[in-house]
């Protein structure tokens, strides 16, 4: 693709910057506004794009044992209604009985009204290359019917509250072989790791910057991603059990994440490195 190398260009000046007589006083704003270059020139034809579009056709076609395509499936705005739909989620469904976000939600959708079994739905929930996901798609296209949106998570019901409060508790929950938390790394300000900013998510600015760019396009790996998939591989990464997809425990850490990101503007699909 025609960016490429303007990417590779870019990568390498930060590269050099840091690795430079001096880098260690000044390297770090360098190195930052290369990284933020490199965002931008990926995102003029970010290929994120071929996911929205697939994640559309999905949204539409009849599937499933019932044959019936998830226009009929309630996002929290109306059967149907993508618009705005993923800036107020996770939110409290009553069908469900539960908080959902939006990859708990299209899962309920898929057994629910497409007849699909659990084990079905979630046969490839992430892309590895090779084979695509539905749910990247699916996340893909919705989440970009909110761009430009504020984030505007609800806390009105106490089981929204509820799941805010376990969300705060698991994101300082230290455990696993490491003894990390997420806010070993997300919960304090001026950190990185490699080349990589890292955000303080418990501060209201760095939560919005953060999270109204996911999903997103990873270029590393040539893949859409969801926040599902990020939560999954930051557990990963603390040596933690792996996290059920749409669990409970997946959910209220994604409403503390989206709720500290309130009044943010969407952006998403965005771009990672």
């Amino acid at each position: 693709m025609t960016y490429l190398p303007r990417i590779a260009g870019l990568l390498m000046a930060a590269a050099a910057t840091a690795a430079a007589p001096g880098a260690a006083a000044q390297g770090g704003d360098s190195m930052t506004r290369g990284i933020q270059q490199y965002r931008e020139a990926v995102a003029d034809s970010n290929p994120g794009e071929l996911w929205e579009i697939r994640g559309e056709e999905l949204w539409k076609a009849r599937r499933g044992p019932a044959q019936v395509s998830l226009e009929r499936c309630d996002l929290g705005r109306g059967p149907g209604v993508v618009a705005g739909a993923y800036a107020s989620l996770p939110r409290y469904f009553a069908d469900a009985g539960r908080v959902m976000d939006l990859e708990s939600r299209l899962l309920y959708c898929m057994i629910t009204l497409q007849g699909f079994s659990r084990d079905e739905a979630l046969a490839r929930p992430f892309g590895d290359g090779e084979r695509r996901s539905d749910f990247e798609a699916l996340a893909a296209y919705v989440a970009a019917q909110s761009r430009g949106w504020k984030m505007d998570i609800p806390l009105s019901r106490p089981e929204e509250q509820a799941a805010y409060r376990e969300g705060a508790r698991i994101f300082v929950y230290r455990a696993g072989t490491h003894d990390f938390a997420c806010a070993t790394c997300h919960g304090q300000s001026g950190k990185r790791i490699r080349l990589q900013d890292l955000p303080n998510l418990a501060d209201p600015a760095d939560a919005r910057r953060a999270y109204t760019s996911w999903p997103a396009y990873r270029v590393s790996q040539g893949e859409m991603r969801t926040m599902q998939w990020r939560l999954n591989d930051c557990f990963r990464q603390q040596r933690f059990p792996e996290l059920v997809y749409g669990s409970e425990v997946s959910v209220a850490l994604t409403m503390y994440l989206a709720r500290n990101a309130n009044g943010g503007v969407l952006a998403a699909p965005g771009v990672k490195r």
